[in-house]
């Protein structure tokens, strides 16, 4: 780490965190939408849940991958039905194991732009290798590929997300929370009507709290290890992501559950370790949260874990309030804020530039150089 300092100026001028800033009024805008076309989007689903052999695929590329990852273990619990998470990357190099089974499925798609090849074909690859698909695609490109191609389709629905969430930075921020949002609240029943409000209030605790993030980044940290259980599990691997993204690798990530990290990652750690454990809302699973957070803090020093909390039962968490009540699958959304805001001053302080941390285009903003071969029968 070069030490400097990470001025507000500094931040303000760039897009990545004018991104990250702006997630709060997305995500209340995200849900009026939602909520105007509520009439629509219950006439589309309703009659795929009435089928009981209904499967629900989550799916996306990267960041969008992990929106699936995220919300899958709590849709599954919510609607008593199967839904998987499976990448748009496995579906099109293994579309016959991924569709094995041809039931009436739901796939939903998560795309930032749309335009990703395997977005599309991960599409086509569903509606040849199924005799029964419905396409629900959650895009913030009105412009891109997979919207134009879903629009108009009676077997298709295209929800949009607020213009401003089509991230103009290299890194998914804005738009990975508010599709996670949207889905949430298309799919998931009987939701508190405030639970947008409430959400981005809880992140605007974050936004408010950048000394605490300071104080992280401002360390030697070479490594930062990401650790939560269920659908936090899924926002452990955004995170880490996020990280490696935008210190170009300079940091190591690693995530993991906070039960499997035991079996053989704990090795990961080492002097100039960063952990973060997110801590679930479930009272059963919080208790192994705390098992490995007392670990962690007796093996690299309590200053070098941070527990994230909507709880108040660990003095020495970050803790959120307002959310304690919340499913995991959405506590994710204030969560990720930590992660994102982490990320970015990481790769400030390591001379990084976050809105083009590959200028030399080794990464790119939109997937290049993917060739969709043709299925053959």
């Amino acid at each position: 780490m070069t030490g400097a300092p990470i001025t507000a100026d500094r931040l303000a001028s760039l897009t990545t965190y004018r991104e990250v800033v702006q997630q709060p009024a997305v995500w209340r805008e995200a849900a009026e939408t939602l909520a105007a076309r509520s009439d629509e989007v219950a006439a589309f689903l309703e009659p795929l849940f009435a089928l009981p052999d209904l499967r629900i695929v989550l799916t996306g590329a990267g960041t969008s991958a992990f929106a699936g990852e995220v919300l899958a273990p709590a849709l599954a619990r919510t609607l008593r039905r199967r839904v998987d998470a499976v990448a748009t990357t496995d579906i099109v190099s293994n579309p016959r194991e991924m569709f094995a089974e041809d039931v009436p499925t739901l796939l939903v798609s998560f795309a930032r732009s749309g335009d990703s090849p395997e977005s599309v074909a991960a599409t086509q690859l569903a509606a040849s290798c199924l005799t029964s698909v419905h396409q629900l695609v959650i895009t913030c490109n009105p412009e891109g590929q997979l919207a134009r191609e879903h629009s108009g389709s009676n077997s298709s629905l295209v929800l949009l997300m607020p213009s401003a969430t089509n991230d103009r930075g290299f890194a998914m921020t804005s738009s990975f929370t508010s599709m996670l949002l949207s889905a949430w609240l298309a799919l998931a029943p009987d939701q508190d009507p405030r639970l947008a409000e409430r959400l981005a209030a809880a992140a605007e605790q974050v936004l408010g709290r950048p000394d605490e993030l300071a104080r992280l980044t401002g360390r030697p940290y070479d490594r930062i290890v990401y650790l939560g259980s269920g659908s936090l599990g899924g926002l452990a691997r955004e995170s880490a992501l996020k990280l490696l993204e935008l210190t170009a690798g300079k940091v190591i990530s690693y995530y993991d559950t906070p039960l499997g990290f035991r079996h053989g990652p704990k090795a990961v750690l080492k002097d100039g370790t960063l952990a973060v454990v997110y801590l679930s809302n479930d009272a059963y699973t919080r208790r192994y949260d705390h098992d490995i957070v007392e670990e962690l803090r007796a093996a690299i020093g309590s200053e070098n874990v941070l527990a994230v909390s909507a709880q108040s039962d660990d003095a020495e968490s970050w803790q959120i309030d307002g959310v304690s009540d919340v499913d995991d699958a959405v506590l994710t959304l204030p969560f990720v804020v930590i992660a994102q805001l982490l990320a970015l001053r990481f790769s400030i302080a390591l001379g990084r530039t976050p809105d083009n941390p590959f200028p030399d285009g080794e990464v790119n903003r939109v997937v290049q150089g993917v060739t969709i071969h043709p299925l053959q029968p």
